[in-house]
Parts: C-alpha cells; structure tokens; sequence
C-alpha cells in the first residue's frame, strides 16, 4: 500500500460511511481498482480508518453526548445484536470482503429499497407519530441494532440498514440518520478493537511481537488514512443530513442500482478489472 492508495481510500470512507451506499463496499471497489491486493494489513486498514470518520459524529454533535445515561443505555441495547453476529459470522465475515460480486448484487438490490423508502415512511406520517428527537425507546432501539446486523455482508450498508431500521419505528428521517451516526460510533469501534486483536493473534503466531506489530511506514499510513477520513466525513455528515431531511432516499437508490449494475455489467463481460 502506498500514501497514494491510503489518501484515497481515506477519501472514500469519509465520503460514505454516513451516506446509505456502503463505505465497506466502495473501499473494496476501490482497492480492486487501484490494484491493491488482499493482504492482512490492507484488510486491517479497510476497517480501521473507519474510525476517523466516525470521530467526526463526536464533533459535529458533542452537546449530544452529555445528555443522561439513558442516551447511552439505548445506545447499547441497539449494539448489543452486532455485537452476538459479529462474533458469530467473523470467518464468514472477513470472506466477503474479498468479493466484488457480492458488493454489486447488495448495491443493486438495497438501491431498489431505498427507492420505496420515502413512500414506505412518509415524513407526515412520520412526524405524527414519530420522534421529534433521537429518542427511541429501549425496545424501538433494540430492533434498529437488528436492523444493523444486515451491513455485516459488504454493500448493503450499515447507514442505510439502520437508517431504514429507524425509520420502522417511526422516527422522522433526521432522528433515524443521527441514531444511525451515534450507533456506528461503538460498533466501528468494537470493529477496529476485534480486527487488530485478531491481526495481533496471526501476527504473535509467527513469532511477532507487539511493540513489531506495525512497521513505521504502515503507522503513518494508518494515521493518514485516519486524518483524511475524519476531515471528509466531517463536511459529508453535515451535508448529508440537510439534504436526506429534504429530498429523501431515492437519489442514493438511483445511484446504488447504477454502481451495482455496472459492476455487474464489468465482470459478466469479463471486464473486471480484478473484481471479482
């Protein structure tokens, strides 16, 4: 990996992990692209740079997280499912970020939602009898960490699936976006904690100690992807905000089923660039 490959993946992840269009699933398009292969690290910084991003909800809604304990308990019963799949399915997990194919079909298929989903919730029904604020009860949360547990296959989305999630249980589409930010915050970080543990484990059992863990060159890349993901993701999460509380989902459903369809297109006529 290269500081050239680092920038821009960093600028992919801070462009869409708030976006309903899976970071994951753009940072392995990418990475194919750029002709980057598969190694450990490279999956490592897939994950970890997700973390840069998802600082930015601690800046853009720092008076959020002073609120009472409840703020947080209900943060914790949405997390809580993520938590039992994603010890559950790792190995499976980590097979599918690998493939292409797998990201195209998910892209296609949760752009098709997302053009219903504005007509499924209406924002009149919806502020009838939805929340004002993101406040869902514990119960309501719960069921919107269920929602999560169907970004675990890359391309659909944890944005989205949670968004939607949110969305069932009648919050009005600000609430379920901002719900969707507060909860990436434990689960990347749960994410990044398990991925460099496990990268540790492969790397101890070929006689690598911890303080040899990183090489000095994959430190900084990791620190430059981290940097640039935050800074990106700060401008997209406020933009992001004001423009689905306007216009709804249906744009990022039309762009989903284009990605997704050309991708498919490229690897059914052999055009795959290393894709699949």
């Amino acid at each position: 990996m290269t500081y050239w490959h680092a920038l821009l993946l960093a600028i992919v992840e801070g462009i869409t992990e708030f976006l309903p269009v899976s970071s994951t699933g753009h940072m392995i398009i990418a990475s194919k692209l750029l002709g980057m292969e598969a190694t450990p690290f490279v999956k490592l910084f897939l994950v970890v740079i997700q973390l840069g991003a998802i600082l930015s909800v601690l800046v853009v809604y720092w008076k959020r997280f002073f609120q009472s304990i409840d703020f947080y308990l209900k943060l914790l019963a949405a997390f809580m499912p993520i938590v039992v799949v994603g010890l559950l399915l790792k190995k499976h997990i980590d097979a599918l970020l690998e493939s292409v194919t797998t990201v195209a079909v998910m892209l296609l298929l949760g752009g098709i939602v997302l053009l219903f989903v504005d007509k499924w919730f209406p924002q009149e029904e919806a502020q009838a009898g939805g929340h004002p604020v993101t406040n869902p009860s514990y119960k309501e949360a719960f069921i919107i960490g269920l929602f999560q547990c169907l970004a675990v296959v890359p391309g659909v989305s944890r944005s989205a699936a949670t968004i939607i999630g949110g969305l069932t249980q009648k919050l009005t589409r600000k609430a379920a976006a901002e719900f969707a930010f507060f909860l990436a915050m434990p689960t990347m970080a749960a994410a990044a904690v398990k991925d460099i543990y496990d990268y540790y484990k492969e790397a101890h059992a070929q006689g690598i100690d911890l303080g040899h863990l990183f090489s000095s060159e994959e430190i900084k890349l990791l620190l430059l992807g981290n940097v640039v993901a935050f800074v990106v993701a700060l401008l997209a999460i406020r933009l992001f905000v004001g423009f689905v509380a306007k216009y709804g989902f249906r744009a990022f459903g039309i762009y989903r089923i284009i990605v997704g369809g050309l991708l498919l297109l490229m690897i059914g006529m052999g055009l795959n660039l290393q894709l699949v």
